[in-house]
């Protein structure tokens, strides 16, 4: 059995100090802070006029920073399922925009948002904790939902391979980034979560899934092992 959404907001609930480094994001990530750009860089290119952006999944708000960076001022919506994460997150932003910041806590499967309320949303490994195929769809077509006409969503995460050779090769280059950090009982402890936690989904299927939520356009932006940095534009 995979852990329930209360088991899951208990572990982020206790670890905010890991996913506070601005300049790493969430080192486990193979090339977290190039993706972290890339999602910034683009959202920036493609929406230069925004003003309001929603961080879905927001943790202690790395991703919204680094928005904020390349688009000051912008009025922030934080959602997690975390009130640690949240609270955190609250404070770094609130030094870095001059901005509107609203914080919701609560899984975006069950968030109310307002339809064409936003010109940007991120989502940065989150995703990968929805389940079955029509939580997906749901998630999806709410996203499109709440985004205004030209806006775009940018999402980072974990993802799996759909051919069980090529799902293997890319867990090993994975394994082999995390012993190279911290060692082998630290890639066994990720590994361990993940199993427990995580339902990724291939990029192909997330990618057929923006389509069929109704984005005219979808972009990928970077892939390397088992992440992937991609996005779609109303």
């Amino acid at each position: 059995m995979k852990s329930t959404v209360e088991q899951i907001r208990a572990r982020f609930d206790n670890d905010v100090e890991r996913f506070s480094n601005l300049e790493t994001g969430q080192t486990a990530i193979i090339d977290a802070p190039l993706m972290m750009e890339r999602i910034t860089q683009a959202a920036a290119a493609i929406t230069p006029h925004a003003r309001t952006m929603l961080d879905i999944g927001c943790g202690a708000g790395n991703l919204t920073l680094k928005l904020l960076q390349v688009l000051p001022g912008l009025n922030a919506t934080l959602i997690d399922l975390s009130r640690p994460m949240l609270d955190r997150g609250l404070a770094r932003v609130q030094s870095a925009t001059r901005g509107e910041i609203v914080i919701v806590q609560s899984d975006i499967r069950e968030a109310t948002l307002e339809a064409e309320s936003f010109d940007i949303i991120i989502a940065a490994a989150v995703f990968h904790h929805l389940r079955a195929d029509e939580e997906w769809r749901s998630v999806f077509t709410k996203c499109y939902r709440v985004l205004r006409p030209g806006g775009s969503l940018w999402i980072s995460d974990l993802v799996a391979h759909d051919h069980p050779a090529i799902q293997a090769m890319m867990w090993k280059q994975f394994g082999a980034h995390l012993s190279a950090l911290k060692g082998d009982e630290y890639r066994d402890h990720v590994f361990a979560y993940i199993e427990q936690e995580d339902t990724p989904r291939s990029l192909v299927f997330q990618l057929d899934m923006l389509r069929e939520a109704g984005f005219a356009i979808v972009e990928v932006l970077h892939k390397n092992g088992p992440f992937a940095a991609f996005g779609a534009i109303k």
